[in-house]
């Protein structure tokens, strides 16, 4: 089954992922410090990464656009996930989809397949 990265600081959220992401059968890898995303990308080698916007009060879209500048790294999926709207930027930055917070469980599974399925 396909490993989702799960890049996200706060520890109820990051564990609400990742107990929905292993029902479903997804191996999972977690990454809560933003300095360390690139690291943990290619030591984990995921088929997705999933990325909250908002990472240690600041955002992540350099993280986005330097995962996307990475040789390794770039044809990864990257699932950005928000409180606020920001569908637009996240996708000129080079995210493959977005989701809004609070999403229902269902409606994050759909996407997640469906960039995992190309």
């Amino acid at each position: 089954m396909a490993k989702i990265l799960i890049v996200e600081d706060d520890r109820s959220t990051t564990g609400l992922l990742q107990t929905l992401f292993e029902i479903e059968g997804y191996q999972t890898a977690l990454c809560p410090d933003p300095d360390r995303v690139l690291t943990v990308a290619r030591e984990a080698a995921p088929d997705l990464i999933l990325m909250d916007y908002h990472l240690a009060e600041q955002e992540s879209l350099p993280l986005l656009r330097a995962l996307k500048a990475d040789a390794d790294l770039k044809a990864i999926p990257v699932l950005m996930v928000s409180g606020l709207n920001h569908s637009i930027e996240c996708e000129r930055a080079g995210a493959s989809g977005f989701i809004l917070k609070p999403f229902r469980p269902a409606d994050l599974l759909a996407e997640v397949k469906r960039l995992l399925d190309g």
